[in-house]
């Protein structure tokens, strides 16, 4: 063959065979999924649920708002989309890897050294001069590592991985987000409810004992009775500063969740609001679906990617490394007192590399890679184990959530039913004024412990949504 194709030839095939990747490893972990819900409810909705913006369920403009705020300025949202752009300038670094380099150099200089001193004839004989040299040089350098092996792929491979992963992540941080402002502002109205039924409790306990003063003059109870009532009293009142100190932290927790200082929210939340009568109806998913739609779990597949990619990177080393290189410029020097001369230089060159010893390096860093491969593996496993776990949970709270909050209703319209009817009594003279308090004190207990159970209700489906993976879609940006 003619010499001037066979070089481009035998370049040309080198790319191709770089374009290979022999020491490829799968990362497909193979997770056995159950085909239903173990304490799914019986009936679910068939509509389709938007699982990127679930909140809107609950109807609550004040709580749509939060999170809009939340989403555009979260400290950790900020974090992790930093994270993503970090990570998206290291695929180029890795990939670099697979191109030549070529790089520009440009030097020049004047010296003058006693060790190079020549001898001049003249008429007195031989002078001797220490002549002052201008050496000038620059020109190009050309540099490219062949990827016979792929092991340069690879690291970019696993470069992209990784910036894949950095999305899922930010995914995941903008789950956790939502599910957050969600529970605590639901948990903040919660409180406040309660707080409104304690005040009222505690003005029926005045009332029970200013009565109770009033029987004991008359001669209608004694010492005993006011005793008990203000012990009574005492520990209603008692309750209220724990109540205030978790609506203050509810409140400067939404304000840290949004990206502002803590008491920023105090004055706009501050004011009572009742629980959204709304809520979000359950996603109809399977098990899964979770593979797609939850980020911790996408972001454990990246790692096994990733894994899978520096094991084969690392099985790349034990192959030989072949470098082209080529240089090319233009050099000029300058002797005082002798002619300048001024040449272009080029070089060519190949060089080819192979490990022979190495004390075992390179095959303990391989089994270390792929040691690294299993362990990444598992995690993936007990990753998915736990997100199934997450959401069997989730429904069993919501489940048992809801029963409570039924029971809880039941008991509080018995508990009014029973204050109007002795209130009738009152009114024929049948009953007395101390029974009357003592059926509005069973009401307002009952619906305490109604509204303890209608917040953790809606927490529940909150719960279910961040177990599902609730807050983006796979088609958001």
């Amino acid at each position: 063959m003619n010499n001037r194709y066979s070089t481009p030839l035998t370049i040309l095939l080198l790319v191709l065979l770089s374009a290979c990747t022999p020491t490829r490893v799968g990362d497909q972990v193979v997770l056995n999924s159950p085909t239903t819900w173990q304490h799914a409810p019986s009936v679910q909705t068939t509509e389709a649920v938007d699982l990127k913006t679930w909140w809107q369920g609950f109807n609550d403009p004040l709580l749509n708002e939060l999170i809009d705020k939340a989403l555009a300025a979260n400290h950790d949202l900020k974090i992790a989309t930093a994270r993503v752009r970090e990570a998206n300038a290291m695929i180029t670094v890795a990939e670099a890897a697979l191109y030549p380099s070529l790089d520009f150099s440009l030097s020049g200089g004047r010296e003058k050294r006693i060790d190079r001193i020549v001898g001049v004839p003249n008429r007195q004989g031989i002078k001797l001069l220490t002549p002052t040299a201008d050496a000038v040089s620059g020109g190009l350098a050309a540099r490219w590592e062949i990827d016979l092996f792929g092991g340069r792929h690879l690291e970019a491979e696993g470069a992209a991985a990784q910036a894949e992963g950095g999305k899922e992540g930010l995914h995941a941080a903008q789950v956790g987000l939502l599910a957050q402002v969600a529970t605590n502002y639901l948990e903040l109205r919660g409180v406040q409810q309660r707080i409104g039924i304690l005040q009222k409790n505690i003005d029926l306990q005045r009332e029970r004992l200013r009565t109770l003063q009033v029987f004991l003059k008359a001669g209608l109870a004694n010492e005993a009775d006011i005793a008990r009532q203000q012990t009574l009293r005492q520990g209603t009142e008692a309750t209220l500063p724990g109540l205030a100190n978790a609506e203050q932290n509810l409140i400067h927790r939404l304000g840290v969740l949004l990206g502002e200082p803590p008491e920023s929210l105090g004055n706009r939340l501050a004011a009572v609001g009742p629980l959204p009568k709304q809520a979000p109806a359950i996603p109809n998913l399977l098990p899964a679906d979770l593979l797609a739609q939850r980020p911790d779990l996408r972001l454990a597949q990246t790692e096994v990617s990733m894994a899978a990619a520096g094991l084969g990177s690392a099985r790349a080393d034990l192959y030989p490394k072949l470098v082209l290189s080529a240089s090319g410029g233009i050099g000029a020097l300058a002797v005082g007192g002798f002619p300048s001369l001024a040449e272009s230089v080029y070089a060519l060159g190949s060089g080819l590399s192979a490990p022979i010893f190495n004390a075992g390096r390179i095959r303990a860093y391989i089994a270390a890679a792929d040691a690294r491969l299993d362990q990444i593996a598992a995690n993936y496993e007990k990753i998915f184990l736990l997100a199934l776990e997450d959401v069997e949970n989730a429904f069993v709270a919501h489940r048992s959530a809801m029963d409570s909050l039924g029971q809880l209703t039941e008991a509080e319209a018995s508990a009014e039913k029973a204050y109007r009817l002795v209130d009738a009594l009152y009114q024929r003279g049948a009953s007395n004024y101390l029974a009357i308090l003592d059926a509005q004190r069973s009401k307002l207990a009952a619906s305490d412990e109604r509204a303890k159970a209608e917040t953790a209700t809606s927490v529940a489906i909150v719960s279910l949504y961040r177990a599902f993976g609730g807050g983006w879609t796979i088609a958001s940006p």
